[in-house]
């Protein structure tokens, strides 16, 4: 079942005195229901813009966002966000502890206690999150531990699509696999997850399927098992490369 559908999207943003400059050209894409969608490409290939603009937090400059065939214009922001979320890289707990942290979304909508606790339960299982991390404030939790909580106040919500910003970009090799093998044994739920990274291995693990952008465009939409995974990995290191060549 197609959650989201993006037509020709193009987003342009002002820089300083430089006027309006392209991020995103002509973009189009489905999103099904329970996929798992990684979204690679070099730096300043648009890949955060593009879940901002997923999100709401960008408006495109031209084309159109459509949610369960509804045009995002026409649903309000604050509905919009309870079904698309977005996780970002930087986290923050507010000053609550874990617990409160991950049901406050659910205080927000009026939820009575019970199913609350129901829900937050529920969550607690899936994600492996333990019974002491609970009472914890965030200078109490690693850089990890505060993006699976940030993940679990998301999913809590039971959400249509889950978006990641590079969400193993402050944790070891180690705990970035942990958290992936997470997201997978997820493959239960109806909920679609698009994540940025830049880690192919973890990528690789992850996906279902891959979308590859490059200069603002996407080059590649393709099931992560057809992929040709060294030759997305020349092709990315070449475009990194010839970025650094031009900034020189």
């Amino acid at each position: 079942m197609t959650e989201l559908r993006v037509e020709e999207v193009s987003l342009s943003v002002t820089v300083g005195g430089a006027g309006m400059v392209p991020v995103l050209r002509d973009i189009s894409f489905i999103v099904n229901r329970g996929e798992r969608i990684a979204i690679i490409g070099p730096s300043g290939a648009g890949k955060t813009s593009l879940l901002r603009l997923l999100n709401r937090l960008n408006e495109p400059t031209r084309g159109a966002l459509y949610l369960e065939e509804r045009n995002y214009r026409q649903i309000p922001v604050i509905e919009l966000r309870r079904q698309v979320m977005l996780v970002q890289q930087e986290t923050r707990l507010l000053g609550m502890s874990v617990k409160e942290a991950i049901a406050y979304p659910l205080k927000l909508r009026g939820l009575k206690q019970e199913e609350i606790e129901l829900r937050l339960r529920k969550w607690l299982e899936k994600l492996q999150i333990p019974e002491k991390w609970l009472s914890r404030k965030e200078l109490q939790l690693s850089a990890g531990e505060r993006q699976l909580v940030a993940i679990a106040r998301a999913l809590i919500l039971e959400p249509r699509i889950l978006l990641l910003d590079e969400p193993t970009a402050a944790v070891d090799t180690k705990r970035a696999l942990q958290l992936v093998q997470l997201l997978i044994s997820l493959a239960d739920i109806p909920t679609a997850i698009l994540m940025v990274n830049h880690q192919l291995e973890l990528i690789r693990e992850f996906s279902t399927r891959v979308l590859h952008l490059q200069n603002g465009q996407l080059v590649q939409d393709v099931p992560a098992c057809q992929l040709d995974w060294q030759q997305l990995h020349e092709s990315i290191v070449q475009a990194e490369t010839r970025e650094a060549e031009e900034w020189s």
